[in-house]
């Protein structure tokens, strides 16, 4: 049997704690700017669009990993407390994490 007990945070300087969905989230949009400048470069696509297209994949990816979180593992705690949702600072955004108590 498997004991999968990592934390959450890789390090933390002060008040900032950079946690691991957070790297692999940024990983992910920078790995996907990188192959999308290809394909539009190599369309003639406008960078304007691809600019626009990467604001939308990241507030996409990380509203949508919020809402998901809040609604499929405690939906009656965030719609009682509806301002808890913003509150990405106290985990949930990533579903293999087990939130911190509010």
């Amino acid at each position: 049997m498997i004991h999968w007990n990592v934390s959450p945070e890789i390090f933390s300087i002060g008040f900032i704690h950079i946690r691991w969905y957070g790297l692999l989230f940024a990983g992910s949009f920078i790995v996907g700017l990188y192959i999308m400048t290809k394909i539009f470069r190599n369309e003639n696509k406008s960078e304007d669009d691809l600019n626009d297209l990467v604001w939308y994949m990241i507030l996409g990816t990380v509203i949508g990993a919020r809402l998901g979180h809040c609604l499929f593992y405690n939906p009656e705690y965030y719609l009682s407390h509806p301002l808890q949702i913003l509150m990405v600072w106290k985990g949930g955004l990533a579903s293999h994490i087990v939130e911190e108590r509010l």
